[in-house]
């Protein structure tokens, strides 16, 4: 299960962190990643964790403006946004992969296996 928290509405310029907190896993743990879904596009994936190697993706479009992180004594993955644009508005939905999978093509949403239901972030 996976729950985000975080979302608001914000200016232009400025920051927001969001939550996703997972259920706990065992030894074997999954890839924790964000996608966003903005009004009229197609579902983004815009960035990954391993929570094991702690290993990140980044999409160019939130590179050095997003980062995400892994608390594992919490069973929570961060994503701290920064410099906030108004394409940055959307649904931010987290999804973990299967335990012990790596994703081939870690943006596309078929890697995942578990969603939460999302967090709205909106950027005026």
């Amino acid at each position: 299960q996976l729950v985000e928290s975080g979302g608001d509405s914000v200016q232009a310029g400025g920051s927001l962190r969001l939550s996703c907190a997972y259920s706990e896993y065992g030894y074997i743990r999954p890839y924790i990643g964000w996608f966003r879904q903005a009004p009229g596009k197609e579902l983004e994936g815009i960035t990954s964790i391993a929570t094991v190697s702690e290993f990140k993706y980044y999409a160019d479009s939130v590179k050095g403006r997003f980062t995400i992180s892994h608390d594992i004594t919490q069973n929570t993955v961060y994503l701290q946004m920064k410099s906030l644009e108004p394409d940055d508005t959307g649904l931010y939905i987290c999804a973990a992969t299967r335990p012990g999978y790596h994703p081939n093509n870690w943006p596309d949403r078929h890697e995942y296996k578990s969603w939460g239901q999302g967090t709205q972030v909106t950027v005026s």
